[in-house]
């Protein structure tokens, strides 16, 4: 009996870190981004390419936004967002 009450903790730990975990859903990931080509926003939900758009060499910061007026994705890449047939976004 004495072993048992010094293992009680363990098996409460166990049990809430069990429940923590199963009773959790977990965060929707955000998969829509945006593209910025200096005058209108666009959602982008799909590769580049010829019918939708590029990324190209530029000195811009970058060309994908996580949110419209958002910070660029990743501002290291010097990419300019070139529309090739996305409709814009009214904003």
């Amino acid at each position: 009996m004495n072993s048992l009450t010094k293992r009680l903790p363990l098996f409460a730990f166990m049990l809430a870190a069990f429940a923590a975990f199963a009773f959790t859903s977990p965060e929707d990931v955000q998969t829509d981004v945006y593209g910025f080509d200096g005058e209108h926003w666009y959602l982008v939900n799909q590769p580049p390419g010829p019918g939708t758009y590029n990324c190209v060499m530029d000195t811009a910061p970058g060309c994908l936004y996580e949110e419209i007026d958002g910070d660029p994705i990743d501002p290291n890449t010097n990419r300019k967002f070139q529309n090739n047939g996305l409709t814009p976004i009214e904003n």
